[in-house]
């Protein structure tokens, strides 16, 4: 018999269906939904479309179009149905024996792209403790000839079923889980602990999935992360520095990307590298500009920024793709304020990253002190700490013989250098 732990291989043949419902909030994207089936590596020989008012509560699409899908089925000789809706176990369990083929809703479907992508030890744990959570509702799928106690001899016990020991092994699985994923979710707040002990601003990269965060990425920090034009191409969060002009070093990560109804099991499951985001200094939330649905993307990844409690992180927006959009132009977009909000530019050909780095460094910046100092011939060693600091702009002496320095430097560095030379501000004439 097949395990229920075996995921689809690749090439399968699938048949979609997706059904229109008169709700907006209940409708998905049909061409979405043949990105995730193709980055799943599914098979398409055809799409089932339908529309109701409400999901059937046997079927999910009805008799009628039940039928029509099974005949569907077999003509195309199809080995798995995928539904772009999330399906009840009973409705997956109904439509599996009326079909004769496997059944996947959309949440198995991300959570099978989840798999093929994780690379680390962290990211294969969090896979699997969704899979595990989303199976344990749907146990009893094919095991009904283990629902009887165990007999003969050898086999003669304390009177638990088969499926009553699944479900307690499962349960035992997902609580080591936990407890290992417990384990990385300490072993990371004390990274992010020691960052901000060294006060190192740390950006994540947010936004829906495919809209280029990994290629910004790699451009900005001359890294080799995986980039593929397909859903849920990075699963796995990366974390590089970045050295940014007034600024100094700064810590950016990659995380996974977003996208609409992303199952609860899954945030809940990632929730140790979503924190990433969570405990940022500056979200980059990055969209594709070019998207026709570019605004419901922006809704949906603010809806999961909101699950994971990361809505009250400053946001600087970055408007990727723009090379795809004709006459559009690099350019920052300030606030009221005059602070940037938004930067519009090309990750893959370039265009507009220096004004991104403007804009970051003006989101990010420590307050600097720029400015004269006056440094009297007894101020020697403060005068040999700025240069060894490389913040002296231009040196010119006074009529008194006193050494003026032209500096510019993070007020932090500032106030220490004064203190491992006992000197004020004051002093060296810098209000």
């Amino acid at each position: 018999m097949e395990s229920l732990f075996d995921r689809p291989q690749q090439g399968e043949r699938a048949v979609l269906v997706h059904i229109d419902f008169s709700s907006k909030s209940s409708r998905e994207d049909p061409d979405e939904f043949e990105m995730l089936a193709d980055s799943a590596g599914a098979e398409c020989t055809s799409i089932l479309r339908g529309s109701r008012q409400q999901p059937d509560a046997r079927f999910f699409i009805g008799s009628g179009k039940a039928e029509e899908l099974a005949q569907r089925v077999e003509e195309d000789e199809a080995d798995l149905v995928i539904f772009n809706h999330i399906l009840s176990p009973s409705q997956e369990r109904n439509l599996e024996h009326q079909l004769k083929c496997r059944v996947l809703d959309r949440t198995g479907l991300i959570l099978d792209i989840f798999a093929q992508r994780a690379r680390t030890f962290e990211g294969k744990l969090q896979v699997e403790l969704a899979q595990l959570e989303h199976l344990s509702t749907r146990l009893i799928r094919g095991w009904t000839h283990l629902e009887r106690q165990k007999g003969g001899i050898g086999l003669r016990g304390p009177g638990e079923t088969q499926l009553e020991t699944d479900r307690r092994l499962l349960r035992a699985r997902i609580k080591a889980i936990h407890k290992r994923l417990d384990k990385v979710r300490k072993q990371r707040d004390q990274g992010r602990r020691s960052r901000k002990k060294a006060e190192v601003p740390t950006v994540s990269l947010v936004g829906y999935t495919n809209a280029g965060k990994s290629t910004l990425f790699n451009h900005l920090t001359t890294s080799e992360v995986y980039v593929a034009d397909q859903l849920f191409a990075t699963l796995d969060p990366t974390l590089r520095r970045l050295d940014v002009e007034d600024v100094g070093a700064v810590i950016m990560a990659d995380t996974v990307g977003f996208i609409r109804d992303l199952p609860h099991k899954l945030v809940e499951a990632f929730r140790a590298t979503l924190e990433e985001s969570k405990e940022a200094d500056l979200l980059l939330h990055v969209v594709d500009a070019c998207a026709e649905e570019r605004a419901e993307n922006i809704f949906h990844v603010n809806e999961v920024l909101r699950e994971i409690k990361a809505d009250s992180v400053p946001v600087l927006m970055v408007y990727n793709k723009i090379d795809l959009m004709g006459d559009v132009k690099p350019r920052i977009d300030f606030d009221d304020q005059g602070v940037p909000r938004a930067v519009w530019m090309s990750a893959k050909t370039g265009a507009g990253t220096d004004l991104f780095f403007e804009a970051l460094a003006a989101r990010v910046g420590r307050k600097l002190v720029d400015g004269k100092v006056c440094l009297t011939p007894a101020m020697g060693q403060l005068r040999a700490l700025f240069h060894q600091l490389g913040v002296v702009n231009e040196e010119s002496y006074d009529e008194a013989g006193n050494t003026v320095l032209d500096i510019r430097l993070p007020e932090k560095e500032f106030q220490q250098a004064l203190k491992k030379t006992n000197l004020t501000a004051l002093q060296i004439g810098f209000e």
